[in-house]
């Protein structure tokens, strides 16, 4: 005869876990079903309630869980099932299951996504000429998940669908629960972002302390950075079997780090540069103080001859100028890959004064100023991207 139109209808007793790392929730459900079987009229206007054993004597749908991992039936202290026989033939079938679905998550924005997951009813093996399935009374049809309070996550909507499954057998009838998850945002900026915060304004203070203290600015610098690498592992071994996505939380650690890491190679550049420049400065100073004991002991042959050497040196190159800095390649009477080797190294003694840090003092007093700007500036872009792109 025609399709058997089996109406559903469904309470959500509870969500007791959703999993990021197997991607799947569990949920406790009271599935009720509604068919009419003419076999079962009988007068009067009552209903009666059957004991669940008369189950197996009665026709009943082969309803079952798509994408479910694993499913029971309670049974404590009997089986939880109801069955309810209207005069019409109407029978109202009703099961308590615990379930555990399968839920593709998207957690690149983590932990600011939104997350859409699906409960689906389908028949196993009557096909859509055997069977119909609908929902009872619409979006109506669900309740219970409207007041669930989960741990993690707000429950932002949810709507039901009628679909058909495709398959190589035939064309079977599917009902869908859909709804949408929004993650509790606060525990994670409590959790990971303030602490990795406050670590890179703490990286900061290295740049008010002085360039001879290098035990303190080394140990705020090591600090940081091992904190640093405390919290990037630690944000990832909670979802340890979803590393190969690229999560926003990910990304914001990586920015900490690079600042904190930044903030710890600033020195060590400063640091360079001022001992380079005092190590300039010792050569100058030594031979002044010997010529200045020389001039004490010296003795008029001494300054004859000086002032006869003097001469004739002066007469062997007036007409070369030479500079230590910069060589005038073109007066010299050279060779061609001499004359080139000369340009060169010209080229690189200007290229290289273009990068040295003539007062390595200025470099922690434009750090002060930049970095902080720098990082509210890459915050603002990245709160902006993941709250509202």
């Amino acid at each position: 005869g025609e399709p058997v139109q089996i109406a559903m209808s469904l309470d959500v007793a509870s969500i007791s876990s959703i999993s990021e790392s197997d991607m799947d929730y569990t949920a406790t459900i009271y599935l009720r079903q509604r068919w009419t079987d003419p076999r079962l009229v009988f007068h009067g206007n009552k209903s009666f309630t059957l004991d669940a054993r008369l189950v197996e004597l009665l026709w009943v749908p082969d309803t079952y869980i798509v994408e479910s991992k694993r499913s029971f039936l309670h049974d404590v202290t009997v089986g939880n099932r109801l069955i309810r026989l209207f005069s019409n033939g109407t029978i109202l079938y009703a099961l308590r299951i615990t379930t555990t679905v399968a839920c593709n998550m998207d957690l690149s924005k983590y932990p600011m996504d939104t997350q859409t997951c699906r409960l689906q009813l389908e028949s196993w093996g009557y096909d859509e000429n055997d069977v119909t399935f609908t929902w009872l009374r619409g979006n109506d049809s669900v309740h219970g998940i409207e007041k669930l309070w989960l741990s993690q996550y707000t429950v932002e909507r949810y709507y039901t669908l009628v679909s058909k499954s495709q398959q190589e057998t035939g064309s079977y009838p599917r009902l869908i629960l859909q709804f949408e998850l929004r993650r509790n945002i606060l525990y994670f900026i409590l959790e990971t972002y303030v602490p990795s915060t406050l670590l890179v304004m703490l990286s900061w203070v290295s740049f008010w302390i002085t360039l001879d203290s290098v035990p303190a600015r080394t140990c705020i610098g090591v600090t940081t950075v091992l904190s640093m690498t405390t919290l990037m592992i630690g944000s990832r071994s909670s979802l340890s079997k979803t590393n190969c996505f690229i999560k926003a939380i990910d990304v914001y650690l990586g920015i900490c780090f690079s600042f904190v890491f930044g903030a710890l190679v600033e020195y060590a550049v400063a640091h360079y540069n001022s001992s380079q420049k005092c190590a300039a400065k010792a050569p100058q100073e030594g031979p002044a103080n010997e010529l200045t004991k020389e001039i004490e002991e010296v003795n008029i042959t001494n300054i004859l001859n000086s002032s006869i050497t003097s001469y004739k040196g002066k007469i062997s190159f007036t007409s070369i100028e030479i500079s230590s800095d910069n060589l005038n390649c073109s007066d010299l009477t050279m060779k061609t890959h001499e004359k080139i080797k000369c340009v060169l190294r010209n080229k690189m003694h200007r290229i290289m004064g273009y990068f040295t840090i003539q007062n390595p003092s200025n470099v922690d007093h434009y750090s002060k100023l930049l970095f902080p700007l720098f990082f509210m500036l890459v915050n603002v872009f990245y709160w902006a991207y993941y709250l509202y792109f």
